[in-house]
């Protein structure tokens, strides 16, 4: 399937024709430049990575929850150490995904 660039906006369209109007910004299917191959193959790689990602994050923000709990619970000083240094963890795991994902959009590796 080819991939079409929206040269206003950016956006991705995905098809063997180009779309009549950008569905972010309008724009004309004249303003669209249909990507090359190896373009079309780092959106799709770019894509996959980018949702994985996006689950590490997700994954972090599942992590937070359970520990801001088990220290809300405060069974001893054993168990809210061990649910703070995990929160501590899962907030840097969470940025690092989260700083990865904005250098891709920087790069245009987002699609």
């Amino acid at each position: 399937m080819k991939k079409w660039k929206c040269e206003v906006c950016g956006y991705i369209h995905d098809g063997d024709e180009v779309c009549a109007t950008c569905p972010k910004c309008g724009a004309p299917a004249e303003k669209f430049t249909a990507l090359d191959e190896k373009a079309a193959a780092l959106i799709e790689r770019s894509r996959h990575t980018n949702a994985l990602h996006a689950q590490l994050v997700d994954l972090a923000r599942q992590i937070e929850r359970v520990c801001e709990d088990g220290i809300k619970d405060a069974l001893d000083p054993g168990c809210v150490d061990v649910f703070e240094k995990c929160l501590n963890a899962s907030y840097i795991q969470m940025k690092l995904s989260m700083t990865e994902m904005q250098g891709h959009m920087g790069k245009g590796k987002w699609g």
